[in-house]
């Protein structure tokens, strides 16, 4: 494999020294990409963002931690008028600085940018670089998953109340800096019994959601109804961020707004958390207000009964609508089928053996698996990969994934889990298929070069947002009764036609009406 370049910027070379929180993960950066012979480059653009630094002595000893790093060299100068042609308006200096390190990325000149700057991340993705522009921690968990060999236990949300969690537990330090009455508010919840979402790893909170149900007269929301999910508290331990887990704690909050019934649900978020904003505004919140504190007030409506005609495409509409979507006859339906332990990697919160009932009657039970990891296969946006030929898949389209046989496991030869496309792509070569699927593949660096992906027989990327697990599973028997399967099941992605699926989809049960 040709080694990795990982572009940093002048926030990220600076944090590399300065006493903050983050040292420790930038640290690991540095180190981790010492030891595995990765790049770690800066841009002229960094040293643009310096020179307008005021402070002599201040100026002079960040210029000596940029001396420690690799200076990207070779690029070809871009005008303003190309920048903004690319990569958006240019109206002030930092702008410039933002554009010129798209600019080395969108030239391959490296394999991804770290940034801790949200207004970089947005403009990245408006250009379609998303992909390859990394917060700290993503870059840090990046670099675990491609290089370091390592056995943990893969976390679950489970119930907890309130007055269970220790006021003392490392999650609420930051959580006070934030809000100083905290511990007022937290012992009030603690009497109220106040339910809440614990994500725990080796008996350590690494995610937390504190929940409460309010009707309009207490939420006060610019959206109006009378069953509303304020989500009052949502945490993700500084050790745990590039983990995804935000996404895991976000993924239950609206599958169980979903299922109960709720009209809208509803969380506060300084605007500093532009990360956190901009997770929440890709699954429909929006920003209604500001409160006295200066806290955004980012709410979601939850969709009932029939839904409203698709006037965009259906991929906006589903993202909006999460985990709502789209089912029209303008939309593609698609049976995948998928080996047993990918499922497991995937899905594993439907991981469930034989002995087991197919589904715990809890919505959301613990995730059992027979292999401990901690790839992402709790998020909402995930990535499947295949050599299907197939070039009829487009965004917005349906996929069915089908469980092939495995005895030990309880879904064994059915469909489980319904998603939607986000995008597809055929990729050629294996470095390029690692870089690409760098953020959210469960599949190691091993199994994706042992794909062998090349230009004759390329990999398909089916990136793709979970719905939800089918309770229960529907199996071979049915699927063949219903006219979906023959005596076989497909061994390749297929396309239902309409009849096939509207046979399906009176035995998908999401726990929701779509």
């Amino acid at each position: 494999m040709d080694h990795f370049k990982l572009l940093i910027d002048t926030h990220i070379v600076i944090g590399l020294e300065d006493p903050k929180p983050v040292e420790a993960r930038l640290a690991d950066i540095s180190r981790l990409s010492n030891e595995y012979g990765v790049g770690l480059f800066v841009e002229g653009a960094n040293y643009d963002d310096i020179a307008r630094d005021r402070d002599e002595g201040r100026r002079r000893v960040t210029l000596s931690k940029l001396d420690k790093f690799q200076k990207l060299a070779g690029l070809p100068n871009q005008s303003d008028a190309d920048l903004v042609t690319r990569f958006g308006p240019i109206k002030k200096d930092n702008d410039r600085s933002d554009a010129r390190l798209l600019a080395a990325l969108d030239a391959r000149a490296v394999d991804y940018l770290i940034s801790e700057d949200g207004n970089l991340h947005k403009r990245a993705a408006r250009v379609g670089l998303s992909d390859r522009v990394l917060t700290i921690d993503d870059a840090l968990q990046w670099l675990k998953l491609t290089f370091v060999a390592k056995t943990v236990e893969l976390p679950h949300v489970i119930e907890r109340k309130a007055y269970e969690l220790s006021e003392h537990d490392p999650i609420f330090v930051s959580l006070r800096e934030d809000y100083p009455p905290f511990d007022g508010w937290f012992e009030r919840c603690k009497q109220a019994h106040r339910d809440c979402w614990v994500l725990e790893i080796d008996s350590e909170i690494a995610g937390l959601i504190i929940r409460k149900t309010e009707t309009h007269s207490e939420a006060q929301t610019q959206h109006r109804g009378p069953k509303i999910l304020k989500i009052c508290t949502f945490k993700v331990r500084d050790e745990y961020l590039g983990e995804k887990f935000g996404e895991l704690l976000l993924k239950q909050a609206l599958w169980f707004a979903q299922h109960n019934n709720y009209d809208l649900a509803y969380l506060t978020v300084y605007p500093k958390h532009a990360l956190l904003i901009s997770l929440l505004k890709y699954y429909g919140f929006s920003e209604t207000m500001r409160s006295a504190t200066g806290e955004l007030v980012m709410e979601k409506p939850t969709l009932r009964g029939a839904l409203p005609a698709l006037t965009g495409n259906a991929l906006d509409f589903a993202r909006a609508n999460y985990p709502r979507f789209h089912d029209g006859a303008a939309v593609g339906k698609f049976y995948v089928p998928i080996q047993p332990d990918y499922h497991r990697r995937l899905f594993p919160e439907i991981a469930f053996g034989r002995e087991l009932p197919l589904f715990p009657t809890a919505d959301f039970g613990p995730i059992l698996t027979r292999e401990k990891d901690r790839t992402p296969g709790n998020t909402i946006r995930k990535v499947y990969l295949c050599h299907a030929r197939t070039s009829m898949i487009k965004p917005g389209d349906i996929l069915l994934f089908y469980m092939s046989k495995d005895e030990a496991l309880a879904a064994s030869q059915s469909i489980t889990t319904l998603a939607i496309v986000e995008q597809v792509s055929d990729i050629d070569d294996p470095d390029e298929l690692i870089k690409h699927t760098a953020k959210r593949s469960v599949y190691s660096p091993e199994e994706m070069r042992a794909m062998n992906p090349t230009p004759v027989s390329p990999v398909k990327v089916i990136d793709f947002l979970l719905v939800g697990h089918t309770q229960p599973a529907v199996g071979l028997a049915e699927l063949q009764r219903l006219g979906v399967l023959g005596n076989h099941p497909y061994q390749s992605i297929t396309i239902l036609s309409e009849d096939q699926y509207r046979a399906l989809r009176g035995a998908v049960d999401l726990g929701f009406a779509f």
